[in-house]
This record gives C-alpha cells, structure tokens and sequence, in this order.
C-alpha cells in the first residue's frame, strides 16, 4: 500500500513540475491612449493631461486607467497575462513601473522606456516577466523626419528567454496621418527603413535572429512602408504556403503575421467607419519555420474582450476609450490591443 502511494505522489509532483513549464510564449501589443501622468513637465507639451485642463486628468482618474490596463493585461493569455507586452502612448517609464507595482506584482514584470524626443513626450515601452526574460541589449532609434519634426523613438530590446534563446522585440509607434495618409507617407516610410536598417544589423551578425515587431504602425499590412521599405511579407496560414516557405532560402524575411486577418476585414483602430490594421505583429523567418521556437497559426489576434467594447451607440463595437475628445468616459483605449501565440519545444537544441 505503501508503494503505491510513494509511486502516487511521485506522478502527482511529476504533472505538477510539468505544469509548471510554460510550453507557449505569448505576445501583446497595446497603444494606450495617452497614459500620462499628472505633472506638468516644462520639456514637453503635456497640457492637455493636467488637473487644470478641459480634460480633468487627475492622479484618481489616472489610477483608474492604470487599473483598467492592467485589467486588459490580466484578461490574456487564459488568466495568465502575457510574457511580453509591447506599449506606446506613455510618457514616462515610472507609469508603468507604477502600474506594475499597485497593480501587476504578482506578475513580476519590468519595464524599459526610454524619454522620447516627441514633442508631446510620448514614448513606447515594453514589459516582460522577469522570471522568464533577462535584458540583454536595448536599442532606441531616432527616425529622422524631414523637417526636424520630432517623433518617438523606435525601441528594441535583446531579451534572454529561459536562459537558452536571445530574441530581439521592436516597438514602434510610427508617425502619424495627419494631414493626409499619402502626404504624411514619407514620415512612415522614414520609420520603415530607420527599423529595417537595424533588423540589417541584426541578421548580418546572426543570420537566424529570432525577431519580433510590434506597434502601432499607422499604415496597413498592404501599404508600402511596410510591405516594400520594411520589407514585411504577407503571412497566412496555409499549409502548401508554409510548405513552400521552408524552402525559402533569404532568413533576413519578415513575415506580418497581422494580414491574414486584415485581409479579412479586421481592423485594431476605428475612423469614421473605417476599421483598421494599424497595430500589427511582424515576425522573422525563423519564427515561422524554426523548431525551437514557432508561431502558431492564426494565434494572432484583435483582442477585445466584451469588457472593452463600446456596447451601444455611434461608436457600439469600436474601443471603449477614456475619452470622447473632452468628456471623461473612464475606458481603456481607442485601439484594441493585438496578441500571439508560439510554442516554445523546451526538447529542441538551441537553434
């Protein structure tokens, strides 16, 4: 009797370690509509976000926006919240931190976002569970726009995964349309190849880089800062597509694993009636064809849980954002977050 129960427990504590493996690696991005804090900064044009302007903003308002994002954030990933979650939109690094401490902790995150040369000095970030991810290398571009306007700086990151694969995460928050999309589409291209020049980099030095972007491009999967200048391919997930893929010898391809579902119809942003791909997830050959480390087809995502979509109105279906152009509304974002999956092979010899 005795035996059987040693060999019991032994099968238990074995499921238990087992369980304990994460076999996946999950991804999100999120542009958080103006995560600011409630100082006024004399460097930047903050205005907008202090207790004094039409706004309202105010730290109870902003500890209720820290609140909802980390509600998102929780809500992925089957409860678990994501390994790594790209950002844009925030002005400083400590809002994160902050976040993470009042609101996140039992996540173990931590946070990179460098100051951004933005005019309104809104920055992209990302975070990533510390018990998975070492930092070992960050990067942040300029991308000089004609002009000398100034805009946010595109942000890597090397990160160490499971103390065995290095994988480089890009986020980007790339110049916006205003005044036209085709007037304002050299600003993006500008972006475009600002990154593909330090993806060059990359696969110069390791030819099977494992690469993930992510952010909030501002163009579509179709258009040509992404498809010509950053050199990101349409991916969809079909077997004689992925069959003729292996035999692919250029590992410097990028493959958008965002336009399946654009060219579906599916969009992460409203305008006017229009949905949108502009937050996109774009990855390296390796990462669709590779044996340690693989994207699982149609994991990509729009993600919006009930709980952030608009319910009724002008707007029924669209983002539930924090505000209509003045009035406080107390939601989360005008974009919908965008999310991946991979299975990590933990059998797999390091590639």
């Amino acid at each position: 009797m005795t035996k059987y129960l040693l060999i019991l427990i032994f099968l238990i504590q074995s499921l238990i370690f087992a369980s304990g493996k994460d076999s996946t690696l999950f991804v999100a991005f999120y542009n958080l509509e103006n995560l600011f804090d409630t100082e006024d900064d004399p460097t930047t044009d903050d205005s907008e976000f202090l207790s004094d302007s039409q706004k309202g903003w105010n730290q109870e308002r902003l500890e209720r926006k820290m609140y909802n994002i980390a509600r998102v954030f929780r809500s992925m990933n089957d409860g678990k919240a994501p390994d790594v979650i790209g950002i844009c939109e925030v002005e400083h690094e400590f809002l994160l931190d902050s976040m993470n401490n009042q609101f996140l902790r039992d996540k173990k995150y931590k946070s990179v976002s460098p100051n951004s040369p933005d005019g309104r000095g809104i920055q992209t970030g990302i975070m990533f569970k510390s018990d998975k991810f070492k930092l070992l290398e960050v990067f942040a571009d300029t991308v000089k726009l004609k002009g000398r306007s100034r805009t946010r700086l595109i942000l890597g990151t090397a990160l160490l995964f499971n103390n065995t694969d290095t994988i480089y995460f890009f986020v980007n928050h790339w110049p916006s349309r205003r005044g036209g999309q085709e007037e304002s589409e050299i600003n993006r291209i500008t972006a475009a190849n600002a990154l593909r020049t330090r993806i060059e980099n990359i696969f110069y030095k390791s030819p099977n880089a494992k690469i993930i972007i992510m952010g909030d491009l501002n163009d579509e999967p179709n258009n040509i800062s992404i498809l010509e200048h950053l050199k990101a391919k349409p991916f969809l997930c079909e077997v004689e597509s992925n069959e003729k893929l292996s035999q692919v010898d250029d590992e410097t391809d990028l493959f958008n694993l965002s336009y399946q579902q654009f060219s579906e119809g599916v969009g992460s942003y409203k305008y006017q009636d229009d949905w949108n791909m502009l937050d996109q997830i774009i990855v390296s050959r390796n990462l669709v064809v590779g044996n340690k480390i693989k994207y699982i087809c149609n994991s990509f995502e729009v993600y919006k849980p009930d709980f952030i979509v608009t319910k009724s109105g002008k707007y029924q279906g669209a983002p539930f954002p924090t505000y209509a152009g003045n009035r406080y509304l107390g939601g989360y974002s005008d974009h919908y977050p965008v999310v991946a999956k991979f299975i990590v092979n933990m059998n797999k010899k390091l590639e």
